[in-house]
């Protein structure tokens, strides 16, 4: 006799486990392969940063939410938690030594930008700020240096990350990318 109210499928007794819709990453995940991220394929300059900072017209679509005289900051395509942002200065070079000191000043005033923005946009419990400078230290795209701020919550990291092995984003970057532009115009002065 089958059970009036058969169970859930995240629930015990359940043949099929509970599912995590994210069909964005379908494109992704098919252009992976052994040796790492794919290739900008059809990029103008072979790094989409650079794409971004000399398509300035593209900012929506490329999800740039603040762009200066120096750089900009932008959702990170791929994130490690909801609201990961990327703070690159327009010209890309390798390693943070590689930027003059005035350079290296101006990409730490866009990391303080987009401290502010996503503390006042998501007002996480804390921000990992970090970057990955080579290939060897994660980067994966090792020519242009960027920097990551990745908002966290108490409780962010459980059991489906640790064991399984899987990150949930829950919102779409277009969501997002609207979320954190309100959130600017909303830090903007008023005229």
């Amino acid at each position: 006799m089958t059970s009036p109210n058969p169970p859930h499928p995240s629930q015990p007794g359940s043949e099929n486990p509970a599912s995590i819709w994210a069909p964005w990453r379908l494109g992704y995940l098919e252009s992976l392969d052994e040796s790492g991220p794919p290739p900008n394929a059809g990029s103008a300059t072979g790094c989409f940063l650079s794409d971004y900072w000399i398509a300035p017209g593209d900012d929506e679509a490329n999800h740039v939410i603040v762009r200066t005289n120096e750089g900009m900051i932008l959702l990170n395509a791929y994130p490690y938690a909801n609201g990961h942002l990327l703070v690159a200065l327009g010209e890309g070079r390798p390693t943070l030594l590689d930027y003059s000191p005035e350079q290296r000043a101006a990409l730490w005033r866009l990391v303080d930008t987009a401290t502010g923005l996503m503390q006042s946009a998501l007002e996480p419990q804390g921000i990992n700020t970090g970057i990955n400078q080579g290939r060897a230290a994660g980067a994966g795209v090792p020519g242009h240096l960027h920097v990551h701020l990745v908002p966290r919550w108490s409780g962010d990291v459980n059991f489906i990350t640790a064991v399984g092995q899987i990150r949930v984003i829950p919102s779409a970057l277009e969501q997002m990318a609207a979320r954190y532009r309100k959130a600017w115009s909303a830090l903007q002065p008023r005229t």
